[in-house]
């Protein structure tokens, strides 16, 4: 077993040139926080009729938080480690740092406890049984994967058993960060950071391990209105690096537009 792809080949890996990063997409989650070191953020969604239309904004902004230390730079879709994008002093998110991926991501396949998706639900849908877990150990070939331990062999010593995770992964969705999908012969980066997820918080100042989470009812709804065929994307910087890159990403409405 393994997560389904629901992207495009990654400019990351291609060595695309990237300028408009959500040409393609008509809707798009944006996460912002006050800095590279706050936990507590706001996330508002985006959408538009076309690709050659103005974005506009889907309801009020919702609150979030991310890493218990706040965000460093992620492996997504955008490359982010040229000058031009990456300041000298922005933190570089590692294995265990306690810290959410910045920059441009495609998202996953969505899990829950319940046999049945969320009514609604378009993303694909995984059941979460007992023998399913995230491996984060980097040491393993399955490094940031979803597997079912009863389908492969183990060759972990460390993992996240998805079904312990308490009320958080109710329901949830995979952020596609650092090469989580083996289709996409991405190769993890080791200790480039693993299991990042879209869940549900235990608060609303309690960061996570490394995902962003936000109330149930807002994540559900969330969850609901993310349309793969829209090719969606989220995007997730501090509010000064998203002012800063804004006008080489193509993302100034996003800034403009009341949050």
């Amino acid at each position: 077993m393994s997560i389904a792809c629901l992207c495009t080949p990654s400019p990351a890996q291609t060595g695309r040139p990237i300028t408009d990063v959500l040409a393609n997409s008509t809707q798009a989650i944006v996460v912002t926080t006050a800095n590279w070191s706050a936990v507590q953020g706001r996330l508002q969604q985006y959408e538009r009729a076309d690709t050659r239309s103005m974005w506009h904004p889907v309801g009020l902004p919702l609150e979030i938080v991310v890493g218990t230390n706040g965000l460093g730079w992620g492996i997504g879709i955008v490359p982010t480690d040229g000058a031009e994008v990456r300041a000298a002093h922005d933190p570089v998110k590692e294995e265990g740092d306690g810290k959410s991926p910045a920059g441009v991501f495609t998202l996953g396949t969505a899990f829950g406890y319940a046999a049945q998706s969320l009514p609604g639900l378009k993303l694909p849908y995984l059941t979460l049984t007992p023998s399913v877990e995230c491996v984060d150990d980097p040491r393993s070939k399955n490094y940031n994967r979803i597997v079912d331990r009863n389908t492969v062999t183990p060759d972990w010593t460390s993992s996240e058993h998805m079904r312990a995770a308490g009320e958080s992964y109710v329901w949830g969705a995979v952020i596609n960060h650092n090469g989580t999908v083996p289709e996409r012969n991405d190769a993890p980066v080791p200790r480039g950071g693993s299991c990042v997820f879209l869940h549900i918080w235990h608060s609303h100042d309690q960061g996570t391990a490394g995902c962003t989470a936000m109330p149930q009812t807002d994540l559900e709804k969330l969850l609901a209105w993310i349309d793969p065929a829209r090719k969606p994307l989220l995007v997730q910087l501090p509010e000064p690096t998203l002012r800063r890159l804004a006008d080489r990403w193509k993302l100034t409405e996003f800034v403009s537009n009341p949050r």
